[in-house]
């Protein structure tokens, strides 16, 4: 097609066109149009009313103006684009197959495509891409956040203390001895037959009246799983050096737990599991991280009963046959509930190690998990989102293969890259333990209801169900961190990273700094207080005891206490070098830097501004709607050749989806005489008015993007640090020499001076001498 420039008054064949009369329109605005040029100007003899309609109608009828997109009265042609209009197939077969192979190769490459897979994208394209992996990301990140803050309960923390507080806190009747006072073997078998096992069997109400069940249900709602189990681990004698000196005073000697050091050897009645070692495959154990050491699956066990005096004639038996010995090292009571009201389980553990100094150190564990996970409808709604989930991660994991295949190793000097990683394999952990997770507890329960009297072993699936969260939780972390990298257009968002960034060689030069002095206190605190002090009692506890000092937490009596001399100056000097002086420069490290870099993000602009990308395409939809509306107009008119009233005007209208309130305002701008009938004249008037509106709408809109398509071209590419550090070498030397040349320029125009001044003398002796 002809391109029209109104402001030359030529086409682009250099064809001149002044003598064709131009339709009204601004005369700033360049369309495509060639046919528009001949619509006729109103004129204002009403004598030429018949011929302008005339004309008006030929150009409505012109099969070429279907191509205008100011003129085009069609309706269902208003969506079609130059690019669009069909061309004529090709009869070759195969050409037609990679024709629609490119569509769907271009289609993949479409969804998948991101800021690393594409090269040499324009401004617009960018602007997509950026804002389609943002919007892409926060649907993401909210599935991703409703499914870990929807797998955990509010009544979880309320079960975990209610169990609590009726195993550990209850004492003993008749005594203030609780699970947590315990202190030797004796007290481990008074608080086991008191508060525990009455806490484990709830046969009467409160009225001392008989439930009448089979079942145990604590506090009346928690239902006990199976029967519970106590284990313990001993070591063998001899499993420690006595010194030459006390052999003959000391006959026997049972050393710290060390898997190595395990007693294997039955003994006692030998006529139950109790009195036998089991190895941690026949028990189906898993190992237990104390205060003292990392216990074995193994050991010797009973199984309680679901009888509560049963129980009460098994741990008596127990203690009278002295089932704990010297060598015990630490005693496993663990037992299973299950809260069908919450549909929560809890896997509590109450063990009690008995280190070789003597004494006791009791301690207890509790996982209240959510195992059993679709029963209501919110559970089906969160498998909808656990499905949505799946697909995210099957599209991040395409992206990430993608931009690994096009980068290489290059992909992994980017931190963005290594935390999309992280989350995508996170994530796919997390999905896999989902599906073991499920078919496990299926399992356990089905074996569960065969036989009641089995111990419910959940607690090797709570513990990984409790990493399963942790791991969770940090995903969900990363995941929100990550949303930093989809907001780095803007500059405002890149404050922490470049921050972080320019002062990392910095900060790491005073970390080794601050470390030296940090463990140098924190040796000194452990060989001075580790005896006395529990904050200092190991090197681990002292180096968390001298943060807790930095953040103003901290016991000075005790330290006090532990040596009148030293104490107060390791106090008073660890404060006045790590908290006076050492923080304070990493402070002035972290603030010089940021008022650097804030300086730097003022004279630099964001990569593209949304705002202005969002309302421009704002325009753009609008504007096809006013477009459809013109249309709709421009049919309804067609519809009735003579005068229209208001009436089936409106009704027309209205059938094509328009506000009523905005056919009122158009009808009233063109009824003149205002007798709600639209004549002749008032119709063609209406027509030539909305074709010259539509018109400056396509012109202005055709010149934007000519507008755009200029400051595209104009465009350069930045120039990288290197470039930037080198002109700045060059314009250094060329200024050293311009500076040389001054200084001989100078010279030289003194010289000048000097010659023209005696040449000035000389002339004026000369004239003188003549004169005379």
């Amino acid at each position: 097609m002809k391109r029209f420039n109104k402001s030359k008054g030529k086409n682009e064949n250099n064809q001149t066109s002044e003598s064709e009369p131009q339709a009204s329109v601004d005369a700033g605005a360049e369309y495509e149009n060639p046919d528009a040029a001949e619509m006729p100007k109103m004129e204002p003899d009403s004598a030429h009313d018949e011929n302008i309609e005339n004309d008006l109608k030929k150009h409505v009828e012109n099969p070429e103006m279907k191509e205008a997109p100011g003129l085009d009265l069609d309706a269902a042609d208003h969506n079609r684009e130059y690019d669009d209009i069909p061309e004529k197939h090709d009869a070759d077969p195969k050409k037609g197959k990679r024709t629609r192979c490119g569509k769907f190769f271009g289609c993949i490459r479409c969804i998948w495509a991101t800021r690393l897979t594409e090269d040499n994208m324009d401004k617009d394209q960018y602007a997509k891409t950026t804002l389609r992996e943002l919007f892409t990301y926060i649907i993401f990140l909210v599935d991703l956040s409703v499914l870990t803050f929807c797998m955990t309960s509010n009544n979880a923390y309320y079960y975990t203390n209610a169990m609590t507080t009726l195993f550990v806190k209850t004492p003993v009747p008749g005594s203030l001895l609780t699970f947590r006072d315990i202190f030797t073997i004796d007290d481990f078998w008074k608080v086991m037959q008191g508060p525990v096992l009455n806490g484990l069997y709830w046969e009467k109400w409160y009225n001392d009246e008989l439930l009448g069940i089979n079942n145990s249900f604590i506090y009346y709602e928690n239902l006990l799983l199976g029967v519970p189990r106590i284990r313990q681990l001993k070591v063998h004698n001899a499993s420690c050096v006595i010194h030459a000196d006390f052999k003959d005073d000391i006959e026997s000697c049972y050393g710290p737990y060390a898997e190595g050091a395990e007693d294997h050897t039955p003994f006692g009645e030998q006529v139950s599991p109790a009195w036998k070692y089991m190895t941690s495959n026949e028990l189906n154990g898993s190992t237990h991280w104390g205060h003292m050491a990392t216990y074995s699956g193994a050991g010797y066990y009973t199984d309680l009963s679901r009888s509560s005096n049963d129980n009460r004639e098994i741990l008596e038996t127990l203690e009278s046959s002295k089932w704990l010995d010297r060598g015990t090292r630490v005693v496993f009571f663990d037992f299973s509930t299950y809260n069908a009201n919450v549909n929560l389980f809890c896997i509590m553990r109450l063990f009690v190690e008995f280190p070789a100094t003597g004494g006791a150190l009791p301690a207890f564990q509790v996982y209240t998990v959510k195992l059993l996970r679709y029963i209501t409808l919110f559970d089906y709604f969160l498998m909808g989102c656990e499905v949505l989930f799946c697909l995210f991660i099957f599209y991040y994991t395409v992206e990430e293969i993608l931009e690994l295949t096009k980068h290489k190793c290059n992909y992994f000097k980017g931190f963005w890259n290594i935390l999309d990683i992280i989350v995508v394999l996170l994530s796919l952990v997390a999905i896999i333990f989902n599906l073991y997770r499920t078919v496990s507890v299926d399992n356990l329960l089905e074996s569960l209801l065969k036989d009641p009297n089995l111990y419910a072993d959940f607690q090797f699936l709570a513990f990984w169900q409790t990493q399963y969260n942790n791991m969770v939780a940090v995903n969900v972390f990363s995941a929100w961190v990550k949303f930093f990298k989809y907001v780095s257009f803007n500059k405002t968002m890149t404050q922490l990273s470049s921050t972080l960034a320019r002062c990392a060689k910095d900060v790491c030069g005073f970390a080794v700094m601050f470390f030296i002095i940090f463990f140098a206190y924190a040796q000194l605190g452990y060989l001075i207080f580790g005896t006395q002090v529990k904050d200092f009692s190991t090197f681990g506890n002292c180096i968390f005891t001298q943060f807790r000092i930095i953040l103003g937490d901290f016991e000075f009596g005790a330290i006090e206490r532990a040596n009148r001399i030293m104490g107060p100056i390791y106090f008073s000097t660890y404060v006045f070098f790590v908290f006076f002086v050492l923080l304070n420069m990493f402070l002035a490290i972290i603030s010089d830097t940021y008022t650097a870099v804030k300086a730097d993000l003022a004279e630099q602009e964001d990569e593209f501004d949304i705002a202005h990308y969002l309302l421009r395409a704002y325009n753009k939809v609008a504007s096809k709607f006013k477009i459809k509306q013109y249309s709709d107009i421009q049919c309804t008119l067609d519809a009735s050749e003579e005068s229209m009233g208001y009436e089936e005007w409106r009704d027309r209208l209205i059938e094509l989806g328009h506000q009523e309130s905005k056919i009122h305002e158009i009808f009233k701008r063109f009824d003149v005489d205002e007798n709600k009938i639209l004549d002749k004249n008032e119709k063609l008037q209406m027509k030539i008015d909305l074709n010259r509106e539509m018109n400056e709408m396509n012109g202005l809109t055709t010149k934007a993007k000519e507008n755009e398509e200029d400051d595209e071209d104009d465009q350069t590419e930045d120039a990288s640090a290197d470039d930037v550090k080198l002109l700045g070498e060059q314009v250094d030397k060329v200024e050293q020499k311009m500076g040389g040349v001054d200084s001989q320029i100078y010279s030289i125009l003194a010289q000048l001076e000097v010659m023209e001044q005696k040449n000035g003398n000389v002339a004026d002796n000369f004239y003188q001498n003549k004169t005379q």
